[in-house]
Parts: C-alpha cells; sequence; structure tokens
C-alpha cells in the first residue's frame, strides 16, 4: 500500500524549494498533502490548483509550540505514515510534532545548508537524536559532507539532486518577444541573464560590473532579496544603470529564460541547477559552480576560470559574438542527465519511502 506522506516546508515565496517540492509531488505515486509555515506563493498555489491538499501554519518563529501542536494534530487526523519536511524550520517543527504523534518514519531534505549558528546547534541536536525510521536527504555531496561533520550517519542519509522537468523550460518566441516587449528591450538587442535570489551569495555584482565591458548588451537580472537595492545602486554607479533591468521575482523562469541570449551564473557557493534549466531552455551559460556539469560536460556551458576577474566580461563578449554570427537562433536543448530529471528524482525519494516505512 503506497504511504500517506505530509510535507513540511518553511520556504520563501519562491524559492527553489519550493519548485523542487512541486516536482515532486507531481511525479510521485504516493499521496501526499503539504503544510507550508511561511506564506504560500505561487509556486503553492499552483500545487493547489493541482489537486494537493494545502495546509497554511504560517509562523516566523523557529520553534512555535502552537504550530508544533496543530501540526500534531493534523499529522493524526490524516493518518499519515511518512512526515517528509523542507527546510530548518520546517524541519524542527515537523520532526517534533511528528514524535508526539507517534509517527517515526521522518525524512527531511536539506536544499541549501548554512553556517548560522542556530541552525548548527540545532541540526546536531535533530541529527544525533536520529532514530529509527529518520532519513536525510542532502541535495549535493557538498550538503552531505556538512552534515556528516554534524553527526548524521552515513547510513541514514542519501544525495539525491535537485531536478527539473526540461519539457518546462522549453524555448517560445511568442513568450520572448512579450517578455522583452514588457521589459522595454528592443529587438536585437542581445540579452544577458542571471537568475536566482539577490544576494550577496549569488555574486550579481560581478555581473553587473563585467556587463560593461560588453558594448550594447542589457542584463537582465530575474529574482529578489535583500541585496537588490545595492545592486541597483551598483548599476548606477558603474554607468549601466539603463542597460540592466530587474524583473523581480516570478513563479516560474521559462519565460524569462525565453528572453534571454546568454546565461551567466558567477555564484560559487550554488549546486548550478538555475544553469540546467537554462541549458534546456537552449541558451549558452557561464557558470562558477554546477555540481551536475562537474560529473557530465554539457555542450554550450563553459566554467568560468576561478581567480581571473576577467574570464566573465571575456566570455559573456564571445557569446554575444557566437549569438550574432547564429542571427539570434537558439541552440538545441541539452540535459545533464537522468539524475536530474524530476521523475528520477521522485523515484528515487519515493523508495526511500518505501525503506524508511521498512526499517
Amino acid at each position: 500500500m503506497a504511504a500517506r506522506v505530509l510535507h513540511v516546508i518553511s520556504a520563501p515565496a519562491g524559492d527553489s524549494a519550493e519548485h523542487q517540492l512541486r516536482l515532486l509531488l507531481g511525479h510521485l505515486p504516493q499521496h501526499g498533502e503539504v503544510v507550508t509555515l511561511s506564506p504560500p506563493g505561487p509556486v503553492l498555489g499552483g500545487v493547489r490548483a493541482g489537486g494537493a491538499v494545502v495546509h497554511e501554519l504560517v509562523s516566523a518563529r523557529d520553534l512555535d509550540p502552537g504550530v508544533v501542536n496543530r501540526l500534531r494534530r493534523l499529522v493524526l487526523r490524516g493518518g499519515f505514515d511518512v512526515v517528509h519536511t523542507h527546510l530548518f524550520r520546517a524541519g524542527l517543527q515537523g520532526r517534533l510534532a511528528a514524535w508526539l504523534a507517534g509517527v517515526r518514519h521522518v525524512i527531511t531534505t536539506e536544499y541549501h545548508l548554512g553556517d548560522d549558528s542556530r541552525q548548527v546547534l540545532g541540526a546536531r541536536a535533530f541529527y544525533r537524536a536520529g532514530a529509527h525510521g529518520r532519513f536525510t536527504v542532502a541535495v549535493s555531496a557538498a550538503i552531505a559532507g556538512r552534515l556528516r561533520r554534524r553527526g548524521v550517519p552515513a547510513e541514514r542519509m542519501a544525495v539525491i539532486p535537485k531536478a527539473l522537468d526540461p519539457a518546462e523550460f522549453r524555448f517560445d518566441a511568442g513568450l520572448r518577444a512579450a517578455a522583452r516587449a514588457r521589459l522595454r528591450i528592443p529587438a536585437g538587442t542581445p540579452v544577458i541573464g542571471g537568475l536566482g535570489r539577490l544576494e550577496p551569495s549569488k555574486r550579481f555584482d560581478v555581473l553587473i560590473r563585467a556587463v560593461r565591458e560588453v558594448p550594447g548588451a542589457v542584463l537582465l537580472l530575474v529574482g529578489d532579496g535583500s541585496a537588490r537595492h545595492a545592486l541597483e545602486r551598483l548599476a548606477t554607479i558603474e554607468g549601466v544603470a539603463d542597460r540592466v533591468r530587474f524583473a523581480g521575482a516570478v513563479p516560474h523562469a521559462r519565460e524569462m529564460l525565453c528572453a534571454m541570449d546568454v546565461f551567466a551564473s558567477p555564484g560559487r557557493d550554488t549546486c548550478g541547477l538555475v544553469v540546467l534549466e537554462a541549458l534546456a531552455a537552449g541558451l549558452p551559460a557561464l557558470y562558477a559552480g554546477c555540481a551536475a556539469l562537474d560529473e557530465v560536460p554539457v555542450e554550450g556551458a563553459r566554467r568560468l576560470t576561478p581567480h581571473d576577474p576577467e574570464s566573465l566580461p571575456r566570455g559573456l563578449r564571445a557569446e554575444v559574438l557566437c549569438v550574432a554570427e547564429r542571427s539570434g537562433g537558439r541552440l538545441p536543448a541539452r540535459s545533464a542527465g537522468k539524475p536530474y530529471d524530476a521523475g528520477s528524482m521522485a523515484a528515487s525519494i519515493g523508495d526511500l519511502y518505501d525503506r524508511v516505512r521498512g526499517s
């Protein structure tokens, strides 16, 4: 009999963890419901529209006794076999609620484990209490290494990469034209794109400085975050404010990727899923970090040379010239292979549900 799974997530609206949960629910045979501890964005709204039940228990506190108690009652009422938590705050409250409800099968997915002291202490306490039936999923080998250093036993952990559905990013000329018109980008203008939360670790400041050295190109930054105002000021200081477009956060990246001609991901501390999305959309991509491409090189993806400040502007100029030589034509969609396909990711998670229930 298929497991009944309750997913508990504490992602900000639009966070990549929301998209991963959306893909997981769309490909899993197991019945699942969702509890969001943060205000749900359009991604989880789409999950609800797809037929999944989404419960909202919004709380900004890492440990909220009222939310834990409501979660416990929801687990009991729904007869769930497995509680699957996504991100730190959901892990704390979801695990405690599962324990109080007598559900011993708990899976925690870590997407971007930070070095925040509260997370380090909380993680160590929970992971060292990792009793029978508990399991942790790391979305990259780097995160798995951090988890081991925090006391997670290797036999209670699996590395299952983030994934995507390549069909969701298929190039569409109509979407391209509509997006560029809305962003006031003239036809024929080469567009360099960056995608992700606008935080210092993503190094979009490097991209703004680099576009100054690519005459005639427009930079399109898609996403929002704490660094947005600083990046807007930097664009003015660098004299490229008229050539930088801030699109803000979007429910799905497809339209914005269609509007681009060259993709750049200068952040080093990333699993690089956005790079794979760009390749699926037929874009050439320059990147500083992408674990998938370390294992499987893909045509049209070029790794930036570490500690070479000219690597990014030089690569951008070269790719813009190639776009001109193709008369703006798109590259074919490319993939890093089966491990990064949404169906494969869901199958691995589904097998893990069966494994913990049998333990």
